[in-house]
């Protein structure tokens, strides 16, 4: 394969907007040059920025999008969701898992996003014994993302508990369960189908400290890579914080960051529930916040302190997470307007006077995802992969609008209906808002909702 050049009507760099811009990749997909007012290359019309990661994906979750929205017999909160959702994982087989996953992932391509992270916790078969392979599940992911041309970073679950202090799981999470050594055994076999390749990488998932034990954690920390990714879930609901001072006299963040040392390798998904001291001491220590702020709004999780934990010069990622909704512009929009409801102002997290909100949240958010999954994306310079999202500059909301007023644009008012081209290592995997694999995989999809729905 010999290298490519692609030439854009405008770009979002490291040195801030050029015009007329062409990227040259090598053979790999990594971008060698970036130039402005030379027209060399594949030409793509538009406006370049760099792709943006997702960092928070449960795939199987596509499944029933829409089909919790109806109101139970009693209050419903996250906790009657969840019940729902079990009922769901406990139906897919590995080839409808592959199905779901391929179609959520051309989505999360068609909105701009070029790396998912895979937070993957159905392992066993519908009855919790293990499939021939344990890893089978996984493999599926990095199967439907090798489908689908998208960059992954895989995080098998650790989940071993129902609850604080080692409580016995239920029976709707017998496809998660495992210990130390039957989850490592998962990893090793997955280190050696990810080790080496350009789009994909390992990290591991446990999954809060509701489902795990500092001690467990430890032992399966000892097992994996130094550097490896670890995201875990914390401080979602309410609940999960009462219980957590029940059992510990700690509030989740402050049990994590008194039980391990926490840095950039740590991603704290959702860290919604958290006292101004602890949003200060987690911003300090380099972990990452990872975001999904449709899927909070949708489960009525409650609104991250994103003020108080940018203003600490916190690190931010997003993710689509439940899939209510797949567009890194509708997150970040979220994100933005629960600080303006909640504080009753506005352009809250723009960093400064006269900034662009848009530029200052995707900025952010970019380069935290690609830090979060350790995945060598987040800028259109030299020596990151050729990741790139480009906006149709002849849409009709952004007519008029260049720079960071397209930017502001794209993500305030217009979503997944600008993004028009998507590039992964330098491969063009949306031209012109189409999948070059998409009647395939929704044909795949489609048999997959009508064996699956009831």
């Amino acid at each position: 394969m010999q290298g490519s050049s692609f030439h854009f009507t405008s770009a979002l760099t490291p040195e801030g907007w050029l015009q007329d811009v062409a990227v040259a990749v090598d053979a790999a997909g990594t971008i060698q040059s970036v130039t402005s007012g030379i027209g060399d290359g594949v030409r793509i019309a538009g406006i370049a920025l760099p792709a943006m990661p997702n960092v928070h994906s449960h795939a199987h979750q596509r499944l029933m999008l829409g089909l919790a929205e109806r109101a139970g017999p009693g209050a419903d909160s996250f906790w009657t969701w969840r019940e729902a959702m079990y009922g769901f994982a406990l139906r897919l087989s590995p080839d409808d898992l592959q199905a779901v996953a391929a179609q959520a992932y051309v989505e999360m391509l068609k909105s701009g996003f070029s790396v998912v992270g895979e937070f993957q916790y159905l392992h066993h078969q519908p009855d919790g014994s293990s499939y021939g392979n344990a890893a089978e599940m996984s493999l599926r992911c990095l199967a439907a993302a090798d489908e689908a041309g998208i960059g992954i970073t895989l995080l098998p679950a650790l989940y071993a508990y129902g609850g604080f202090g080692g409580q016995a799981p239920v029976a709707g999470q017998r496809r998660f369960i495992n210990g130390a050594d039957g989850f490592l055994r998962i990893h090793d076999a997955l280190r050696a189908e990810t080790g080496g390749h350009f789009l994909r990488r390992l990290g591991i998932a446990p999954h809060s400290l509701r489902a795990v034990t500092p001690d467990l954690l430890r032992t399966v920390i000892g097992g994996i890579e130094s550097n490896s990714p670890v995201h875990i879930h914390v401080a979602e609901q309410v609940k999960e914080v009462e219980d957590c001072l029940a059992f510990s006299g700690q509030r989740p963040v402050e049990m994590l960051m008194a039980e391990f040392e926490l840095s950039e390798r740590w991603t704290a998904i959702h860290a919604t529930h958290m006292t101004a001291g602890e949003t200060n001491a987690l911003a300090l220590s380099g972990a990452i916040a990872g975001l999904c702020p449709t899927t909070e709004a949708n489960l009525g999780d409650g609104i991250f302190p994103a003020v108080g934990f940018m203003a600490a010069r916190g690190t931010i990622a997003i993710g689509s997470d439940s899939h209510v909704s797949v567009s890194p512009a509708e997150d970040l929009r979220m994100l933005e307007y629960s600080q303006r409801l909640r504080d009753r102002t506005r352009n809250a997290l723009a960093g400064g006077k006269g900034r662009s909100t848009g530029r200052t949240l995707f900025e952010a958010a970019a380069l935290g995802g690609a830090a979060s999954m350790q995945q060598p994306v987040g800028r259109i310079a030299p020596g990151y992969r050729c990741d790139i999202a480009v906006l149709d500059a002849g849409h009709p909301s952004l007519i008029g609008r260049t720079q960071d007023a397209a930017l502001d644009t794209w993500i305030f008012s217009s979503g997944n209906a600008v993004v028009k081209d998507v590039l992964v290592a330098g491969r063009h995997v949306v031209k012109d808002r189409h999948h070059i694999n998409e009647e395939q995989i929704a044909g795949r999809f489609r048999a997959a909702i009508r064996r699956l729905t009831p």
